[in-house]
Order: structure tokens, then sequence, then C-alpha cells
């Protein structure tokens, strides 16, 4: 019996599905995901007292105090990944301006007033870009934090600037994180389950991101490559 079922880059695709993304984009997607959850629970616990119960219940203090600088490594490891796979398509263009003056139609689910998206949309690259730089800038200020006794004893004093910004770093990508999980569970139909399996029916493609379908229609993101989808 013929399976109805192929595989491209990685995904299974079903009749009138594309690639939303592939096994590579979703394996850095989940790596950093998983990271950064470890690394907001573990920054809670040693940022304030009353959320050190959560220190304890990933092991105690000295247990996350070695593994939240090392996890922070890979963090942003995967964040270089990211911008190796997606850095091009995060570029601002005048379509996405063209669509952020249409974002009260957006927020609303007028979608028929909704300027057409490419692969992301504006707000998803805005939320791309906070999070890059806020994982740059935590990057950087967490060495020093890490190897404080590197930094010279006249210079110490620059080590409570370089806390504030670690902190202002981390509120950033944390207020950036929540939108982004409200946006991918509960405001846009389906967009979880293309991160989870990596494809969506080609009508969601055509409704969400139409200038983004027009591209990859009829490609090997398709299922049927040789023929181009109207």
């Amino acid at each position: 019996m013929s399976s109805n079922i192929v595989v491209r880059h990685g995904t299974d695709l079903r009749e009138n599905e594309i690639v939303r993304y592939t096994l590579k984009e979703r394996m850095c997607h989940w790596v950093s995901g998983v990271t950064y959850l470890y690394l907001l629970a573990t920054g809670m616990a040693l940022f304030t007292p009353y959320l050190y119960w959560i220190a304890v219940v990933l092991g105690g203090g000295a247990t996350i105090r070695f593994w939240h600088p090392v996890t922070g490594l890979i963090f942003a490891a995967t964040a270089f990944w990211m911008h190796s796979l997606w850095g091009k398509d995060m570029k601002i263009t005048d379509d996405d301006r063209k669509w952020s003056k249409t974002i009260e139609s957006y927020l609303t689910n007028r979608d028929e007033n909704v300027a057409p998206a490419g692969h992301f949309n504006h707000g998803q690259k805005q939320y791309y870009w906070v999070m890059y730089y806020g994982t740059i800038a935590l990057l950087i200020t967490g060495l020093f934090m890490w190897f404080p006794e590197l930094m010279p004893r006249s210079a110490h004093w620059v080590l409570s600037l370089i806390i504030f910004v670690h902190v202002v770093a981390a509120l950033s990508t944390i207020a950036g994180f929540i939108i982004h999980l409200y946006m991918g569970l509960f405001f846009v139909s389906g967009g979880l389950h293309g991160i989870l399996w990596g494809r969506v029916p080609a009508s969601w493609a055509k409704a969400h991101h139409p200038l983004w379908y027009k591209q990859v229609a009829g490609t090997d993101r398709d299922r049927d490559p040789t023929s181009l989808k109207k």
C-alpha cells in the first residue's frame, strides 16, 4: 500500500502541506527554548531571595551557580546558530514597514486589512532582534560576572554597571519571550504546530505569510515541487 506522506527537509508532508521549518531549524529553536527556560528559572533564583525556592527544586544554589553560566554558553551558541539559519530572513524590508502600519488590524483579527508578510512578519523580526542582541549583552556581561577575578581591582566598580546591564538585558528578553509564548500558543492558530512538526497547510501559509508562500511554493519545501501552486 502506497503512502500519502513524503519527506522533505526532515519533515513529513501530507497532501496540501508545505515545510514551514526544516528539521535543523526546529532542533535549533527547541535547544534555544529549553536552555532559555533553564536560564530564566535559575537566573530568577539568583536574582532575588524570594525565588530561591527555584534553586532548591533545581538541585541547590551551588548546582545552579555552576550550570547557569555553562547553559548560557550553550544558549548563546544556539543564538548564533539560529542567526546563521534565519539572519537573512530577519532583515527589515519595505514590506515589513507596510505590515507594521496595519498592526492594529493584525491584533484585532481583521486579516483582510493586514499587509502581506514574508517568512516572518515584522513583529516576529523585532522579537528576534531583541533576543539576538539581548543574548550578546547577556553573554558579554555574564562572562565578566563569571570571572570577576580577571578584572583589575581598580576596575571592580564597573561590575555594578555590568550587573545592571545584565539585568536590563535579561528583563528585555523575558518581556519578549512572554509575548512570543502568547502569540505562538494562543494568538496565531497553527503556529505551534509548525514549529513542532515543521509543516503547515498551504492554506495557512497563504493566509499568514503570503509573500513567503509565493517564494517557496513549487520548490523543495512544497509537497509537490514539480507543480507551482496558484
